[in-house]
């Protein structure tokens, strides 16, 4: 009796193995045939929205290679190490576009995109992810409005740092009513951002 349980668990316990083992393999190898076109279609959203702050004019290099680490910085909001993209024009700087994130959002994080020109002006800004109020704090998106237009061209040389506010705030820069703290931290993280550019510019080149 005790014989037939134990051949019976033993050809069980083969049988999982077995199906484990099928299982795993199978899963491997749908991985490696799935992974190169989606790493292809992030790689082409993400060119995609580089383009959108970076046209094509502006360089000659492969944005998506040509890169460089981005430690934890209090003027980025980054508490990870992150990536930037650099283009260039024959091998010259051109701009640099790197992350940075406002933590001080109505509803939390929001996460930019911010492109600066190797002269120290902006390039353009988008927001890659918020969770701001849909109808009132979400027009900083470009899908939305053209709001974060406003950053276009800006630099610290054009508009003195007592200026980087909303106009509530006795600022330069126009918010919806009834929205204020939401454009209050895009306009906080891209100055910090062109101050964080300024400091390391040589760096973000090297």
């Amino acid at each position: 009796m005790s014989e037939t349980i134990l051949k019976h668990a033993s050809k069980t316990a083969i049988t999982l193995i077995a199906f484990a083992v099928v299982f795993t393999a199978l899963l491997a190898f749908i991985f490696q045939i799935t992974k190169l076109p989606i790493e292809k279609s992030e790689a082409a959203a993400r060119l995609s929205l580089f383009r959108q702050i970076v046209p094509q004019a502006m360089h000659n290099n492969d944005l998506l290679k040509d890169t460089v680490t981005i430690a934890p910085s209090d003027l980025l909001g980054n508490k990870q190490h992150t990536i930037a993209n650099r283009a260039r024009i024959n091998n010259q700087p051109a701009a640099v576009i790197i992350e940075a994130i406002a933590h001080d959002g109505y509803s939390g994080d929001i996460k930019l995109l911010i492109a600066i020109k190797a002269d120290g002006s902006i390039s353009g800004v988008r927001v890659l992810s918020h969770k701001e109020t849909p109808g009132l704090g979400d027009y900083i998106d470009i899908a939305k409005d053209d709001w974060i237009k406003l950053f276009d061209n800006e630099s610290l040389l054009k508009t003195a740092d007592s200026a980087w506010k909303v106009k509530k705030d006795n600022g330069k820069f126009d918010y919806m009513a009834g929205a204020t703290i939401t454009p209050r931290a895009v306009v906080k993280a891209v100055h910090k951002a062109l101050q964080y550019f300024e400091a390391n510019k040589q760096a973000l080149f090297a």
